[in-house]
């Protein structure tokens, strides 16, 4: 299944920055993430994304998008209300089960997940929920080192609000923690209009909310995140080959868009640690700066979603099979995913530093499609007008096909640098020369080798060397 084995040592692969705060650091300075509502102090857990940012997670999620949806023909798009009839989670079990185990200090009245404190970390979930394990393993408070911890309890993660004029229980609402039930409520409906056969999937991109006991790690754990989930509608008898066969797919796009393999390693759930829809699970983990942890997670959630939801609505939520004329209820494979996360994963495996010329050069080494800018164009000579309408010029057609930015805030090294930084594969500088000739300098990131190339095409040559780094 893999070659990478699910026992392995967290300290046999080193992470690609071993300090998180290098990465915070970056993202705030350059545009990527800020504190959300930072003018007033935070909001803990919730993030903004910046300028750069925001680019870079909407490139996330186009190149899952294409390799999900668009490349395939055997699944299509949805995208469903944030806010569903409260039976929804009754139904999937949200309600009754969806929860994480809480301790709290009786000192300082700061509460943990228990799973996250110091010696509690490989705990299986039994354990987790054991009332005499806090005494057992003489767990402390790491705000004030007391051990004053009390029995685990559970905690439900979901936001709830009132829809109407009146808050009463009748009122209640919850802020989906997952848009997967999206999809089943609609799973008749996407079928029978798109006219699809078994097998085929539902996916989609979406906001979710989750109120997380103890968030943290920057953007990795968060109150409010978005989702990149797929549901995979199966025969009973299929699920077992069709969850072998999105395993290894899953962990590739990772490796395709620039991930480095011996970062990524899968993980099976223990029995205990299996959700109460769960047939089997694998998460696909990635070497963070803290730790091993989940990238991305591939379940067999047999037909407990289309079976439950049959039973409580009284919808016939069946497959008929024309070629066999039998009707079942399908079962299903899902993969998944964050956005947030996976931006974040493609952030710090991009990232590194190198001496040139006896000076450090950061960079952050993106796949083409994964970087916020494709292209930055650069005058020499700000000063030259006719250097400066030519660079405005160029950066207006490269941005009708490609996100490019036109920059004459410093020398030419500082810019080069500047945008290094942030990880455009490729500068077009004009110069006095182009004025002559007609043709620009265009410099690779990586190897910072340049060439100098007719202006008319430019657009050609980056849109070519797009193309060839996602193969097509």
């Amino acid at each position: 299944m893999t070659d990478t084995p699910i026992a392995t040592d967290p300290d046999a692969v080193a992470p690609a920055v071993g300090n998180l705060d290098t990465i915070v650091s970056l993202s705030k300075r350059r545009g990527f993430v800020f504190p959300s509502s930072e003018i007033y102090g935070g909001i803990n857990a919730v993030w903004d994304y910046g300028p750069l940012g925001v680019e870079l997670k909407n490139n996330v999620k186009r190149a899952w998008w294409r390799s999900m949806v668009q490349e395939r023909e055997d699944i299509v798009g949805l995208d469903a209300g944030i806010l569903m009839h409260p039976q929804v989670w009754v139904t999937s079990g949200h309600v009754g089960s969806f929860s994480d185990p809480l301790v709290e200090c009786g000192n300082c009245g700061r509460r943990y997940r228990l799973d996250e404190l110091p010696g509690a970390e490989g705990l299986s979930a039994t354990e987790l929920m054991d009332p005499e394990v806090v005494a057992r393993l003489n767990l402390a408070c790491p705000f004030d080192g007391l051990r004053q911890l009390g029995p685990p309890r559970r905690f439900n993660l979901m936001f709830t609000s009132h829809m109407g004029p009146v808050e009463d229980d009748a009122s209640v609402v919850y802020f989906r923690p997952e848009t997967a039930q999206g999809s089943y409520v609609n799973f008749k409906n996407v079928q029978q209009s798109s006219r699809k056969k078994i097998p085929f999937g539902i996916a989609q991109i979406g906001k979710s909310f989750r109120n997380e006991i103890s968030p943290g790690n920057f953007v990795f754990r968060m109150r409010e995140f978005e989702q990149m989930e797929m549901q995979y509608f199966v025969r009973p008898d299929a699920a077992a080959a069709a969850f072998e066969e999105w395993l290894p797919k899953r962990r590739e796009w990772y490796e395709q868009y620039g991930v480095i393999p011996e970062r990524l390693r899968f993980r099976e759930h223990a029995p205990d640690e299996l959700a109460h829809y769960a047939k089997k699970a694998i998460d696909v983990e990635y070497r963070f700066p803290f730790g091993w942890k989940e990238l991305e997670g591939v379940h067999n959630r047999g037909d407990f979603d289309l079976g439950s939801h049959a039973r409580a609505s009284g919808e016939n939520l069946e497959y008929f099979d024309p070629a066999t004329e039998e009707h079942f209820i399908p079962w299903v494979v899902e993969t998944a995913a964050g956005a947030d996360r996976a931006a974040f994963t493609f952030l710090i495996d991009a990232y590194r530093e190198e001496e040139v010329r006896g000076e450090k050069r950061v960079v952050l080494g993106f796949h083409p499609e994964m970087a916020p800018y494709k292209v930055a164009v650069l005058p020499l000579l700000k000063k030259r007008p006719e250097i400066v309408e030519i660079s405005r010029r160029l950066r207006a057609d490269l941005a009708k096909d490609v996100m490019a930015v036109y920059d004459d805030t410093a020398a030419i090294g500082k810019l080069y640098r500047r945008q290094d930084e942030i990880g455009t594969p490729w500068c077009v500088t004009v110069d006095v020369e182009s004025l002559e000739d007609g043709a620009v300098t265009v410099r690779d990131r990586d190897s910072m080798t340049q060439e100098r190339v007719p202006l008319e095409g430019v657009k050609q040559l980056i849109l070519d060397r797009l193309a060839a780094s996602r193969g097509g």
